[in-house]
């Protein structure tokens, strides 16, 4: 039985006790600690939340059923269950096509995914249940249920209308990450070169304010340097980023976070989820996929092609033969926790995957959700106390969501 929530999160931040995995002095002939086991033990005695899954999105064109051993994606109940995940937050992941928010698919969209993932837990109540707020995953864990709280990746259903916030509240949405891959109503995006808002715009404001009054998880994870920093004057209250990693690792790529903000995000009290994707995490990768992603364009633009033509289709392939994606190592990834550690503290840095959402670019050593033993054996690997990846593994998610809670109910 792992220990709950509640006992972990006095033992390490309301009391500041002495974390009850810390390791006594050894002498000389002292064996060394089976870190392995360790590892395994932990995952099974502490929540281990996720904030990024794209489980709904996955399924949404298969009838692959999650409940049981599957052959494709990252997810499925038996690795879960092996890699002691307790908490994925389930994306309801919106395509940032302007066209399709403009028609109101995006709305529609947002609501069928959320269907979907009601669904997976009627066909499996058994295995799943939902969960709305930290009490909720606590007592579906007691109970042996893996929670699937959600979070909606684009903020383009809300159509403009506060209304649609609170809609999507009382649908189970528990955080937003206000854009995507493109600009949109609310806010302007990291990949976009249009940024029309300046940041924020004016109803993206509104709508961080209707989330902090209705205790929603405002997210800054794919939003424009400009659009980070009006998030942070608007909020209240403290704020995440669900799934995102740590410039300094990969210089000029806005998606990820520089220095001054993840200080300025933990100064108000919030948390930064580290993405496990290569191309996230490694610069290597980054140059690797660039170089690969400007051979494919090159060739199909010098012979007159349509990109997703069957002709460019098979260069690429030709193109991967010779030059394979070079994938990240589990080693870096534990180096983005540590520098976020060293820069803010332990108190602001979680896991955010991005499972089954960045396609066959995992690093080695963390490939699905059966590996989360491995995370933590290469954290107490390098010295940290059992105290510090339970934080990690979930208690700094609990903290900000009751803290966001706690100041929407004042």
């Amino acid at each position: 039985m792992k220990k709950t929530f509640i006992t972990t999160l006095v033992a390490a931040t309301t009391l500041g006790l002495t974390a009850c995995g810390s390791m006594p002095m050894m002498g000389d002939d002292a064996p060394e600690p089976d870190y392995a086991k360790q590892a395994q033990e932990i995952s099974k005695k502490y929540i281990i939340a996720d904030l990024h899954v794209d489980v709904p999105h996955r399924l949404h064109d298969s009838n692959e059923d999650i409940s049981v051993a599957t052959e494709d994606g990252d997810f499925d109940y038996p690795r879960a269950v092996a890699g002691g995940l307790d908490a994925p937050f389930m994306s309801i992941y919106i395509p940032a096509d302007l066209e399709f928010e403009a028609k109101g698919e995006s709305y529609k969209l947002a609501n069928k995914l959320i269907d979907d993932v009601e669904a997976i837990v009627e066909a499996s109540p058994d295995k799943f249940a939902l969960a709305t707020s930290p009490e909720e995953v606590q007592a579906n864990f007691e109970k042996g249920l893996i929670s699937l709280p959600m979070g909606m990746e684009n903020g383009s259903p809300i159509e403009g209308t506060l209304a649609n916030v609170r809609h999507f509240y009382d649908r189970g949405i528990r955080y937003i990450t206000l854009a995507h891959s493109r600009s949109n109503h609310l806010s302007d995006s990291s990949y976009d070169e249009a940024r029309p808002n300046g940041g924020l715009s004016e109803i993206g404001r509104l709508v961080v304010e209707e989330m902090n009054r209705l205790g929603m998880m405002v997210d800054v994870s794919h939003l424009s340097d400009e659009a980070f920093y009006d998030v942070l004057e608007v909020s209240k209250a403290p704020v995440i980023a669900s799934h995102s990693s740590v410039r300094d690792f990969t210089p000029g790529f806005e998606r990820n976070m520089d220095d001054d903000m993840i200080e300025a995000m933990s100064e108000k009290g919030g948390v930064i989820f580290i993405n496990f994707g290569s191309t996230f995490v490694s610069q290597d990768s980054r140059d690797n996929y660039d170089a690969y992603k400007e051979a494919v364009a090159n060739y199909a633009e010098s012979n007159g092609l349509d990109p997703e033509s069957e002709q460019v289709q098979t260069f690429a392939k030709a193109y991967r033969k010779k030059n394979p994606f070079l994938f990240a190592d589990i080693e870096i990834v534990l180096d983005h926790i540590e520098y976020v550690i060293d820069l803010v503290g332990v108190d602001h840095v979680g896991i955010g995957s991005d499972y089954d959402g960045v396609g066959d670019s995992l690093p080695t050593g963390l490939k699905d959700v059966s590996t989360y033993p491995n995370l933590i054996q290469g954290l107490l690997e390098r010295g940290y106390t059992e105290q510090d990846v339970a934080k990690i593994l979930s208690g700094n998610l609990m903290r900000i969501w009751s803290d966001v809670e706690r100041l929407a109910a004042e």
